[in-house]
């Protein structure tokens, strides 16, 4: 499994010597995709998140925790109260940056404060969100992934 950090770097886990299969949780096209990209595109989206980072309210973050925390709301529902939370952020955004690349940071930003205010439901949140960004921007991931090779 090949996960993209924050900081643009990749790390791995090896499986009988040989690099990981993809999980369903990382697309096929990563492996297929230059390293140099990769890190290109997550430096951009770092220095964004960085710059909205201030803008979440802990009220946002604390609300998306109880409802983590509520094991009677399915996946689905938790998943739309993250897609509602990314939505009510954006509404704030600049009006001059990408609709698309600001919910994917705002989305992965909740993910980390949500992780950050309670360390035991990073996988539920990490789940979620990646639930979210399949759903929702999976077609701006690929579309970002071809304007940086070019």
């Amino acid at each position: 499994e090949v996960e993209l950090q924050t900081d643009g770097n990749r790390s791995g886990h090896m499986q009988n010597g040989e690099p990981g299969e993809c999980s369903p949780l990382h697309p096929a096209w990563v492996h297929e995709v230059d390293e140099e990209v990769i890190r290109r595109i997550a430096t951009q989206l770092a220095a964004i998140g960085d710059r909205f980072d201030q803008d979440i309210k802990a009220r946002v973050v604390n609300d998306l925790v109880q409802h983590f925390l509520n094991e009677n709301l399915s996946g689905e529902e938790i998943t739309q109260r993250l897609s509602e939370a990314v939505e009510g952020l954006v509404q704030a955004m600049p009006s001059d940056m990408d609709r698309e690349k600001a919910m994917l940071v705002l989305a992965m930003l909740l993910t980390k404060k949500i992780a950050n205010t309670m360390p035991s439901l990073l996988q539920r949140a990490f789940s979620t969100t990646l639930n979210y960004i399949n759903q929702q921007l999976r077609n701006y991931i690929a579309r970002l992934v071809s304007a940086v090779r070019q």
